[in-house]
């Protein structure tokens, strides 16, 4: 018997077992259950199961040829499969699948806000459709640029506004929804497209700092239960902010960018990115993002950025590189080892910088680079110490119309 035909083996006797919990329940619910013997079914199903009663040393052994073997999407979900059997394989499966600071590698959706790998780039591409002001984030499958075939990641959607514009990002491709699950943060930008904030769903680790002016919102499960409140908001956790350059006369663009959650003893030998969330947190209320919006809406951008700047801590900041001019070509060049084949004004690399300025060395780490590979296709690659998530929002300034900056 193969491995992997033991694999599909037990993901389909955990399937016909669901299945089978999940008929006992609806019969329950509809009172058509003749008596209460047949509830006792469950558990006996799982005890005839040859595969409920695997030892703990077999099952760790089992799970982690599996992660070693099914490196790569899409046979990778096989792992995903294995953590959503029951809370003892989830767990087991967070014991053996490292984070993609350590592996290189996405398997679960937190892994959108854990920080890349510090060796290499985790390649990417974003798909725009200019129809329904959508932006698609993707996993690149393999080494070919102009490769269309990947795994989904995260989904932007555009909203203009009087005085500023709005990306909600989502895990969900056709659900920008506050309220829906897979609604995890926001960018905002102010009406010149000059200054941008990025929000999180979840606290940073110093999201004291940040909402000590306004008490976040809070909302119990239910009103008729005793139950913990689970805070919900917006928490403000990178600027981006791009020069003024009205005429053109400055050359390319210019832009600073500071993270406010990302200490500047994380880029330091031995620094960690502190506070990385262990799974990501429901969204279970409708209103949630309402009170949130209330509270930040005499807030402009401009404000914002003021108030998160004077924070007494050193946060970690980066710049683009700055462009090269080629006399021979007559236009500006940025080496971006063949991820990148159109030129743009969108293009650009960002590296790592301690008072967050723009640099010219060539020597500087990259740790994130975007650019145009056809009229509505574009590559992302980024590196530790910045998330998927975290970068994706970044890439999402580029796209943004700039009235001041052309």
């Amino acid at each position: 018997m193969s491995f992997r035909s033991m694999v599909r083996d037990l993901k389909e006797s955990f399937g016909n077992i669901s299945r089978r919990n999940f008929e006992v329940r609806i019969h329950h619910r509809g009172k058509s259950l003749g008596s209460s013997s047949d509830l006792q079914d469950r558990p006996v199903a799982v005890e005839q199961s040859r595969w409920a009663s695997l030892p703990p040393e077999l099952l760790r052994d089992v799970m982690r040829r599996l992660e070693e073997d099914e490196s790569s999407w899409p046979s990778r979900k096989d792992v995903v499969s294995c953590a959503s059997v029951c809370t003892t394989w989830r767990d087991m499966c967070k014991d053996i699948v490292r984070s993609p600071e350590l592996c290189a590698k996405l398997t679960f959706p937190i892994s959108l806000k854990q920080p890349g790998p510090r060796d290499g780039l985790i390649q990417c591409f974003i798909k725009r459709d200019k129809s329904k002001l959508t932006y698609r984030l993707y996993l690149c499958l393999s080494s070919a640029v102009l490769d269309k075939n990947g795994k989904f990641l995260l989904a932007a959607k555009r909203s203009r506004r009087t005085t500023h514009t709005d990306y909600a990002i989502s895990m969900d491709s056709k659900n920008f929804s506050r309220s829906s699950t897979g609604y995890i943060g926001k960018l905002r930008s102010n009406f010149l497209g000059t200054k941008f904030i990025i929000y999180d769903t979840q606290p940073p680790y110093n999201s004291g700092k940040f909402m000590s002016q306004e008490r976040a919102p809070s909302r119990r499960f239910s009103s008729r239960k005793v139950s913990p409140k689970v805070p919900i908001g917006s928490y403000p956790i990178a600027q981006v902010n791009y020069e003024l350059n009205v005429l053109g006369t400055r050359g390319p663009r210019r832009m600073q960018c500071t993270m406010h959650s990302i200490p500047e003893s994380a880029v330091e030998p031995g620094g960690v990115v502190p506070g990385q969330p262990k799974e990501l947190l429901p969204r279970l209320f409708d209103e949630s993002f309402r009170s949130t919006a209330t509270s930040f809406s005499k807030y402009s951008v401009a404000d914002s950025s003021m108030e998160l700047s004077s924070c007494r801590y050193s946060e970690f900041g980066g710049g683009n590189k700055v462009p090269r001019w080629h006399e021979q070509l007559q236009c500006w060049c940025l080496n971006f080892r063949g991820r990148v084949t159109v030129a743009s004004v969108k293009n650009f690399q960002l590296i790592a910088s301690a008072s967050g300025s723009s640099s010219s060395s060539n020597h500087d780490t990259v740790i994130l680079q975007f650019g145009k590979v056809s009229r509505d296709m574009f590559t992302m690659d980024y590196r530790y110490p910045l998330s998927a998530f975290q970068a994706f929002a970044i890439c999402l300034t580029s796209f943004d119309t700039k009235l001041a900056c052309e």
